[in-house]
């Protein structure tokens, strides 16, 4: 599984001057990052084998039907197909601004971020009150360096419900990012008592984004450690900090950086954290070259069991 979708980040841009629209073919709208080996490949595994002979058809399909079944398969690593099925869902009149958002969100999961800001857009459009959709956009704007804009949606979405944890820590994770961290504190504790689990854990079925993007995933995670340093929680900020050792973040170069967390430099715990980081990336990478090594997955033949 892949490491919580969490964070601030610096986003390939896309250079495309026309975006897909919202009901356009998932033909049109796949995004030219994935090549189309890569999903065969995906679908040469075994777990794709003991999916597809399940799926619904889309001519007959309720709209309900696809739309479950685009959550399933991108819960299961399958997001071009999970396109597929939210696409379908709208051609056969399901709820339009749900699935704009979903398919929103399943775009920023493949890097998309130019492509998902237009169906966020869109959904908005539809229903101007989602604080879901709001969110969403906020995120989009985050990651691409628009605070101003994602402050402002972030703020749409907590008022149209103030007990949107994910918003809070997300509108907290800006302030951070503006060095405005009377603010961040406050979002972020509000964050943390309307959920006290939001830093620990992520669903890849959510319809609100958490800072989503894998590549600024450690400095996320170094991000909200200089936030639990500030709040005095100790324990967070130690599992903050090594989740982002074990990103591959330089911890003890950055943390001499920060004045908050340079008191914890030579403290014990953090010389053992980064030691049982190190070791995991290590493994991982072990287990990279092993992987790489290995003859590619032949899929099975029609009558295989």
């Amino acid at each position: 599984m892949r490491p919580p979708l969490l964070l601030s980040a610096s986003v390939i841009s896309s250079v495309l001057l026309f975006l897909p629209l919202p009901l356009q073919s998932q033909t049109a709208a796949s995004p030219a990052s994935t090549p189309a080996s890569l999903r065969e490949l995906a679908h040469a595994s075994s777990d794709w084998q003991l999916i597809a002979p399940h799926l619904p058809d889309p001519a007959t399909a309720t709209p309900e039907a696809l739309e479950t079944q685009g959550d399933l398969l991108r819960v299961r690593r399958f997001p071009e197909d999970a396109l597929d099925y939210y696409n379908y869902a709208l051609a056969r009149g399901g709820d339009a601004a749900s699935l704009l958002n979903k398919i929103g969100i399943t775009q920023m999961e493949l890097g998309n971020a130019v492509v998902a800001k237009a169906y966020f857009q869109h959904a908005l459009k539809l229903r101007p009150r989602d604080p879901q959709a709001w969110n969403n956009l906020g995120a989009v704007e985050f990651m691409q360096h628009n605070f101003s804009s994602a402050i402002h949606d972030y703020k749409r979405a907590i008022k149209l419900d103030k007990r949107f944890a994910v918003s809070h820590s997300n509108l907290g994770l800006v302030y951070v990012e503006q060095k405005d961290f009377v603010s961040a504190k406050k979002e972020m504790v509000t964050a943390l008592r309307l959920d006290p689990t939001i830093f620990q854990r992520s669903s890849a079925a959510g319809v609100s984004l958490h800072m989503l993007s894998a590549a600024d995933h450690a400095n996320f995670c170094f991000q909200m450690a200089k936030v639990y340093a500030r709040m005095g929680n100790e324990p967070e900020m130690l599992h903050q900090l090594q989740t982002a050792a074990e990103a591959g973040m330089n911890v003890k170069y950055e943390m001499a950086l920060d004045s908050d967390l340079l008191k914890y430099a030579k403290d014990p715990r953090v010389t053992q954290l980064l030691l049982e980081a190190k070791s995991f990336r290590d493994a991982r990478a072990a287990r990279s070259t092993v992987a790489a090594e290995l003859p590619p997955a032949t899929a099975p033949t029609a009558g295989a069991r």
